[in-house]
């Protein structure tokens, strides 16, 4: 599937800002056998004094911009067209989950991908009792990785609500679940947090999701709008697998990739100034746009 993706983020600030510098995550890359990325392009306005690109350890696009003279706002523009190749056929390649920790120990790779970056609690994907004893409900003997994730994943998608605005960006996700309400980020840190507490390597993926609802039905959250949705290790043999929780649906050709990381820590499109590391005054506020188009 071919997409064109348009992406704009503004900014806007009471009083002007100082020595401004922001790391951007919004530049997707190919990832073999899943997304080609044929163009390209993220627009600053205005210019910058100093921009860098460059991979960060987890090999997602970082840039790194700087103005040197005062800024009271600014913009983002993406413009890209990816093309995501559709899923093969999912055939059940993980090992029950009793025979995962042997595996992970197995596992002699400190790369990237490896599942030993993924297995411990972060910040935003804690590993808390309640989320592990949530998760166990849901688990039987004899349950393989891939129908764990399965399980816990359509668990909080039939417990929890999508209620935009309900939460923001530095909403813990234990006070998320605990509500049983949220956005995709926090659906995302909530089934991370569940599937590292039963032993899942697990991390977060930021991107893009197309909706084409059936005539009659609502379009499906997150449309429209930057998605994320959670990864697993599920065994040597079947890899990385990706599910969205908020949609509760394997991510396939309807997803386009921004980045992988433990957290959103590791891929917030836009890290810096709207963090408040500066030297400014006064509130901000923000604007965001997305649209997701096939290309015929």
């Amino acid at each position: 599937m071919l997409y064109d993706i348009s992406l704009r983020i503004d900014y806007s600030y009471a009083a002007p800002v100082m020595h401004a510098r922001n790391l951007l995550r919004l530049l997707p890359n190919d990832i073999a056998g899943e997304q080609t990325v044929l163009s390209r392009q993220l627009t600053v306005d205005p210019l910058p004094s100093e921009r860098r690109d460059f991979p960060d350890f987890f090999d997602n696009t970082t840039s790194c911009v700087a103005w040197h003279q005062p800024i009271q706002s600014f913009s983002l523009s993406l413009a890209l067209r990816a093309e995501r190749q559709p899923p093969p056929g999912q055939f059940d390649l993980s090992p029950p989950l009793r025979a995962l920790p042997s595996e992970i120990a197995a596992a002699r790779d400190l790369s990237p991908a490896a599942p030993h970056h993924f297995t411990a609690a972060s910040r935003r994907g804690p590993v808390l009792p309640e989320f592990t004893d949530f998760a166990r409900a849901r688990l039987r003997p004899g349950m393989t990785v891939l129908e764990a994730v399965q399980a816990i994943g359509g668990a909080l998608h039939a417990e929890m609500q999508f209620a935009a605005g309900a939460t923001d960006v530095d909403t813990p996700a234990q006070d998320a679940f605990a509500a049983r309400h949220g956005v995709c980020q926090d659906f995302s840190h909530i089934m991370i947090g569940c599937l590292r507490g039963v032993g899942i390597p697990a991390g977060y993926v930021s991107g893009f999701l197309r909706t084409y609802p059936p005539p009659g039905r609502p379009r499906l959250a997150g449309a429209d709008a930057m998605h994320a949705w959670v990864r697993a290790w599920a065994g040597a043999e079947m890899g990385w697998i990706e599910y969205d929780p908020t949609n509760d649906q394997p991510a396939g050709a309807d997803y386009v990739t921004i980045g992988h990381g433990r957290d959103y820590d590791d891929v917030a499109p836009v890290r810096g100034i709207v963090r408040g590391i500066v030297r400014g005054a006064g509130g901000r506020s923000t604007a965001q746009s997305v649209d997701v188009a096939v290309v015929p």
